[in-house]
């Protein structure tokens, strides 16, 4: 299997390609990894301090650490996305982060000057964090892509059949025939997103906004920058008028588009406690009926995803019955998962608010926060749960 990048005529990395070289700037927790030596077989994840995921992959990763140690796995961790003033201030980010996860049991390392960039996820064409590669016992990959799918994985790639798989071949395509666009996307956004972010630096919203509308007009099927759109009208400007406009016009084109990452990500901007509450009802009866009309068994993205945040809709308008009945569907969308528990706290968490009682599945048990807003769960939903981390 070749491919090669219609603007350079050189191969991309993809399964089977040589690894390149670990270039980290600083490693911050762990034992320095400096090379792969021959023999075990490693996981590389691109991870940060405040992508979508990344807490939920960095606790999967110490998981696998622990169950497949004796077998030779290495797994380690950079972060290559920070945002930041200085490199003290990445650094300092990162290893405020990093105490999240008390059982670390790998390397993290920080790279701020481009190089891991270039090497790995540019040329493999991935665009968002968190974003796995496991380099096979022989220095060559054999897997790219979403974490979550390493418990499937893993096991194939440590007993040997992985990568001659016809399977792990078919995945590898339709990996590249669906991140090639989106990468080259990217490449084209580049010049709108560094402006976007030297405006947001000085608070200059208004050319902030021109860059985000420039970027709209040159990648119409973002929804991520639809919804940075509204952040900005609504959280930034304060224009009430337009922000509402533009936040209907959203809505209607995420019907329309019938996506379940559109709906949902319109979903998640009608909470803002700023929009009346005519508005935010009214889109979220119209929003929710469309989410709940999708086939789960074809559809991009699981139930515990979307169920969610039509429950929180349901709570709000007062129908707690349907948003406990709509937040149990999820808990129990969970049962096989192997990387559940994460997922499982949240949605319990919530479960209780809402039934302002204990609840328990299994041995866990949670008893409802105390102080938090009726309107509120666990984690922010400024969260962009659809992106998996894109690098806007």
């Amino acid at each position: 299997m070749s491919y090669e990048t219609p603007s350079t005529s050189a191969p991309i990395l993809q399964m089977d390609s040589l690894a390149p070289a670990l270039k980290v700037r600083e490693w911050v927790s762990g034992e320095p990894l400096t090379s792969f030596e021959p023999g075990n077989l490693y996981i590389l994840e691109f991870c940060g301090t405040s992508c979508a995921g990344c807490d939920r992959a960095m606790l999967n990763l110490i998981q696998l650490q622990e169950t497949y140690k004796d077998r030779g796995l290495e797994v380690v961790a950079v972060a290559a996305h920070e945002r930041a003033a200085s490199a003290d201030e990445s650094r300092s980010k990162l290893d405020g982060w990093l105490t999240k996860f008390p059982n670390l049991n790998f390397p993290v390392g920080l790279d701020d000057t481009g190089a891991m960039d270039t090497l790995w996820m540019e040329p493999s064409f991935s665009i968002g964090i968190p974003q796995a590669f496991v380099i096979d016992r022989d220095g060559y990959i054999a897997f790219i892509g979403d974490p979550d799918k390493l418990h499937d994985v893993l096991p194939q790639v440590l007993d040997g059949t992985w990568r001659t798989s016809a399977r792990a071949k078919a995945a590898e395509r339709e990996r590249i025939a669906e991140d090639e666009p989106k990468a080259r996307t990217q490449a084209l956004l580049k010049p709108t997103r560094e402006k976007r972010r030297a405006a947001e630096g000085i608070g200059n919203w208004k050319t902030a906004l021109a860059a985000v509308e420039e970027g709209i007009a040159l990648d119409p099927d973002s929804y991520n920058l639809r919804a940075y759109q509204v952040h900005l009208l609504l959280d930034k400007m304060c224009d009430m008028e337009t922000g509402l406009a533009v936040l209907w016009q959203f809505v209607r084109e995420a019907i329309d588009r019938g996506g379940a990452h559109w709906l949902l990500t319109a979903m998640m901007q009608i909470f803002r406690q700023s929009l009346p509450s005519a508005e935010r009802f009214a889109m979220g009866e119209v929003l929710s009926e469309h989410i709940l009309a999708l086939d789960l068994a074809q559809c991009s993205l699981p139930a515990t995803q979307l169920f969610p945040k039509v429950a929180r809709y349901y709570y709000e308008i007062g129908n707690k019955d349907r948003a406990v009945e709509l937040l149990e569907l999820a808990l129990k969308s969970l049962d096989g998962h192997g990387a559940k528990e994460e997922l499982q706290l949240d949605l319990l968490q919530t479960l209780a608010n809402y039934k302002g009682e204990t609840v328990c599945s299994g041995d866990v048990c949670v008893v409802p926060l105390t102080n938090v807003p009726t309107d509120a769960t666990p984690k922010a939903e400024q969260e962009n749960l659809t992106e998996r981390g894109a690098l806007e």
